[in-house]
C-alpha cells in the first residue's frame, strides 16, 4: 500500500485480524485535528517565542553525567516541523547532542509495534510512577514494577524487549542484532541513519552503576527480559545517539502523522501504535512534573537530561526545543517555556476548545 493513500482519510485501518495492531473495540477511528497556520505566521511564531525565552537564566547544565557538564548553557535552538513535511528551525541548531531520554517513547513504538498494544501494556505498564525519572523506590512500592516506559526502569524493560523484536533467545546473545533494531528504528523516525556519540557512551557506561542496580532489581521480579547487563548496555547506547533540534522535530512529527514520517514518507508505525506511545508521554513524559506539562502546555511531550525537550501535536506536527540549562526534575526549563508559548500561539493544546459558532437547528 502507498504510504500516502491515507492522506485524506486521516487514519490507515489496522489490518485486519492481526492481533499485534487491533485494538479489542475495533481499528483506531479517523482523527481530525486542523493544520498549523500559514509558513510566515509559523516561521514568526517560532522567532517571538524563541526571542522572549532564550536568554532566560534559570536552570542548571546537568552534572551527574560528565560529558553534559561542558554544555554551553547559552546554547539554544528550536524548530517545528509539519506533518506535510514543512520545516521551521531557529538558533543553534547545527549543534548536536546526546537524545538520552527522549529515545524511550520512540523505543517504546518499536516495542508496541512488534509486540502489539495489550502485550506490551501488560509487560511494560503506562500509569505514572509519581516519582523521579531514575527512583530504585518506585519499583518496590508498586505491584507492576515498571509502572512507565518514561521513566529509568520502564525504559530498560522496553529496551530488553528489543532482543525478542530481532527474533533473539534471552540469553544475551545476539545483542548487537538488538542493537540493529534500535538504532534502525530510531533512523526511520528522524528520517536519516543516527550514530552514537561515542565519548558520551563510553562516559555513562562508566557512570551508570545506578541503571545496572535498577536492571538487576527489576531483574530479580521478572521485568528484564534479556540479561540485565545487556538490556542496560542497550539503553545506554541508544540514550547516546546522536541528533539536533531538527531530527527530534521530525521524530515528533512521525509520531503526529499516524507513524508516517513526513520527510521521508516511509511508515515507521502503525497508527494505533501512534496513539498509545502518545498516551504514555502525556502521563509521565516529563516525570512528576507532567501534570504540570499537560495544565500549561496540553500536549503530549517528552525530555532528556541533555536539555531536549520533544512534543507531539497530533494531526498536525512535532515541536522540539533544545537548552541545556534544567530544571529540578531534569526538565529543559528553556525548552518547556518556548514550547509553552507556541502551543499556545499556534492553538495546539488538545484541550482547549471554543463555543460552537453556529447556533442550533431548530
Amino acid at each position: 500500500m502507498d504510504v500516502r493513500a491515507d492522506r485524506s482519510g486521516g487514519s490507515v485501518p489496522d489490518p485486519v485480524g492481526d492481533p499485534r495492531s487491533v485494538a479489542p473495540d475495533g481499528p483506531v477511528a479517523r482523527v481530525s485535528t486542523g493544520h498549523l497556520p500559514d509558513d510566515a505566521t509559523v516561521g514568526g511564531l517560532l522567532r517571538a517565542a524563541y526571542d522572549r525565552h532564550r536568554h532566560v537564566a534559570d536552570g542548571d547544565v546537568a552534572t551527574y553525567i560528565p560529558q553534559l557538564a561542558g554544555a554551553d548553557p547559552a546554547w539554544c535552538a528550536a524548530s517545528v516541523v509539519s506533518v506535510s513535511g514543512r520545516a521551521f528551525e531557529i538558533g543553534d541548531v547545527g549543534v548536536r547532542f546526546s537524545i538520552q531520554s527522549v529515545s524511550k517513547p520512540f523505543v517504546l513504538a518499536l516495542v508496541v509495534e512488534a509486540l502489539g498494544h495489550d502485550r506490551s501494556r501488560d509487560l511494560l505498564g503506562a500509569n505514572a510512577t509519581g516519582l523521579p525519572f531514575n527512583s530504585v523506590m518506585a519499583v518496590e512500592v508498586h505491584d507492576h514494577r515498571t509502572m512507565n516506559p518514561m521513566v529509568n526502569a520502564g525504559a530498560i524493560a522496553t529496551t530488553s524487549l528489543t532482543p525478542e523484536v530481532a527474533g533473539l533467545s534471552r540469553d544475551g546473545s545476539g545483542a548487537e542484532a538488538a542493537w540493529a533494531v534500535v538504532v534502525d528504528g530510531l533512523s526511520a523516525f528522524a528520517g536519516r541513519r543516527l550514530a552514537v556519540d561515542e565519548d558520551v557512551y563510553a562516559c555513562e557506561s562508566g557512570t551508570n552503576l545506578r541503571n545496572r542496580g535498577i536492571a538487576h532489581l527489576l531483574h530479580s521480579y521478572g521485568r528484564v527480559h534479556c540479561d540485565p547487563d545487556v538490556a542496560t548496555d542497550l539503553y545506554t547506547r541508544q540514550c547516546s545517539l546522536s541528533v539536533d533540534v531538527h531530527d527530534l522535530a521530525v521524530m515528533a512529527a512521525t509520531l503526529a502523522d499516524g507513524g508516517v514520517n513526513p520527510v521521508t514518507g516511509e511508515r515507521v508505525v502503525s497508527d494505533g501504535t501512534c496513539a498509545r506511545v502518545l498516551a504514555v508521554m502525556a502521563t509521565a513524559g516529563l516525570y512528576e512534573l507532567s501534570g504540570d506539562w499537560l495544565w500549561e502546555v496540553g500536549l503530549p511531550g517528552k525530555s532528556g537530561v541533555s536539555g531536549a525537550v520533544v512534543t507531539v501535536a497530533p494531526g498536525k506536527g512535532g515541536l522540539a526545543a533544545w537548552s541545556p540549562p534544567l530544571d529540578a526534575a531534569g526538565n529543559s526549563v528553556r525548552g518547556q517555556l518556548i514550547t509553552r508559548s507556541l502551543s499556545r500561539a499556534l492553538g495546539l493544546n488538545v484541550f482547549a476548545s471554543a463555543p460552537d459558532p453556529h447556533p442550533p437547528g431548530p
